[in-house]
């Protein structure tokens, strides 16, 4: 597989807020905080699981302008990731289920992060 991306970042408006969401939401997909630090005043948390390729710092936030899907390995790590991010603070943005206008397998979940930002769990493989 290519790989086009190397990371994507969003700025957040509460850091410790939004991290804690992020580990809570994050791990329902194996995916894990690598980075943590402070540069200047600003921090950055990264996510991934072989390197950081998520990451997460202070800043103003666009809000609702990101959307920004993330690879589930199946249709109940989706209904997990969206579960846990309601739990965290979330707000429902579309619920687990089939997205057949993208195509028959496509098994996704939406959740608005605590800045609006419209995050997604999707899984690709047949039931």
């Amino acid at each position: 597989m290519i790989q086009i991306l190397d990371h994507v970042g969003l700025a957040v408006s509460d850091f410790e807020r939004s991290k804690a969401f992020y580990v809570a939401v994050l791990k329902t997909l194996d995916i894990d905080l690598l980075a943590d630090f402070t540069f200047g005043r600003d921090h950055h948390a990264g996510f991934g699981k072989a390197r950081p390729t998520f990451w997460i710092g202070d800043g103003k936030p666009a809000r609702g302008e990101m959307h920004i899907a993330f690879t589930a390995a199946s249709r109940a790590q989706v209904s997990a990731f969206h579960s846990v991010g309601i739990s965290m603070g979330g707000r429902d943005n579309g619920p687990p289920g089939i997205r057949a206008h993208y195509h028959p397998n496509y098994f996704g979940a939406f959740v608005l992060d605590p800045d609006g930002h419209n995050i997604e769990a999707v899984c690709h493989e047949p039931e």
